[in-house]
């Protein structure tokens, strides 16, 4: 759908969060395809609705599990490549795609997408083959949002935050995004009352962390700007760590040998149990809209 479309759908269904969601049922990749073994896992939303996950078991004894949160298109099936590789470098992976997504039930909300992410955490914790005290959360796009909404709630067990091209605001986003939408971008303040407020935003979540964290951004993401991320990092608190992508575009970064490796570098040391290092500087920007 353009975005076109989408805002004249969400003008007359009085819903701007559709704008946010792209899901389908189509199978991109199997875990096969991509090298690895996968269990379908189920998980209970608050809602009721059952969510469909991968669980990715760890190549030998584990060193710890990674929590994926997707971004905002397609399904699980999509966005395996992106993680893969994890379990051969030690790390099991639960993947989950929230309501609506997928094989999931339901249908997704911003603030739902966030609840499926806090069950999510929760079925881990109740994992008898995982250790609850050596848990990533691992959040991409949309899902890089999410997850640190639902981390900032919820750290209990989470030695590192990777946040991977999130914007800063919901509606900040959505702005940004109408005004590429040329003659009908006049529409978008009419729609942002239907967004979550200033208060619920990435932003405000991310200023109470109390878990490291490590962002990454590309500097030629052309569907998040850069200032997104570099207002999260600003906002977050230490310890923290950021990873500039020079020439980066959206989500290509843990397709990069170089960026993988610096991951797990990142991995080690916040599992290593040693205090965290000095906070990277923040990169200088324009912040990026809130309100």
């Amino acid at each position: 759908m353009t975005l076109l479309a989408g805002l004249c759908v969400g003008l007359l269904g009085g819903c701007a969060e559709r704008l946010f969601f792209y899901p389908d049922q189509q199978v991109y990749t199997t875990p096969a395809e991509a090298g690895v073994t996968a269990r379908d896992v189920e998980i209970e939303a608050v809602d009721g609705s059952r969510l469909h996950a991968w669980w990715l078991p760890a190549r030998g004894t584990p060193r710890a599990t990674v929590l994926h949160v997707h971004g905002n298109a397609a399904n699980i099936s999509n966005h395996l490549p992106l993680v893969a590789w994890l379990p051969g470098a030690g790390y099991n992976v639960l993947s989950f795609d929230y309501r609506g997504y997928g094989r999931s039930g339901g249908q997704p909300s911003l603030d739902g997408v966030v609840d499926d992410t806090l069950a999510a955490l929760r079925h881990l914790r109740s994992r008898p083959d995982v250790d609850a005290t050596r848990l990533v959360v691992l959040g991409q796009s949309l899902g890089g949002a999410t997850a640190t909404r639902a981390v900032a709630q919820s750290p209990e067990g989470v030695r590192l935050l990777v946040v991977d091209s999130a914007f800063s605001s919901y509606r900040g986003i959505f702005r940004d995004k109408a005004a590429e939408a040329g003659p009908v971008g006049w529409l978008a303040p009419l729609l942002l009352p239907g967004l979550p407020p200033p208060e619920r935003d990435p932003l405000a979540a991310v200023q109470g962390l109390r878990v490291p964290l490590l962002l990454m951004h590309g500097s030629a993401d052309a569907i998040i700007p850069l200032r997104h991320g570099q207002a999260l990092y600003a906002a977050a608190p230490c310890p923290k760590q950021w990873l500039p992508l020079t020439g980066g575009a959206h989500l290509d970064a843990l397709m990069r040998e170089e960026v993988r490796d610096r991951l797990l570098q990142a991995l080690d040391q916040a599992l290593s149990g040693a205090p965290p290092a000095a906070c990277d500087p923040a990169p200088a920007a324009a912040p990026a809209s809130t309100s």
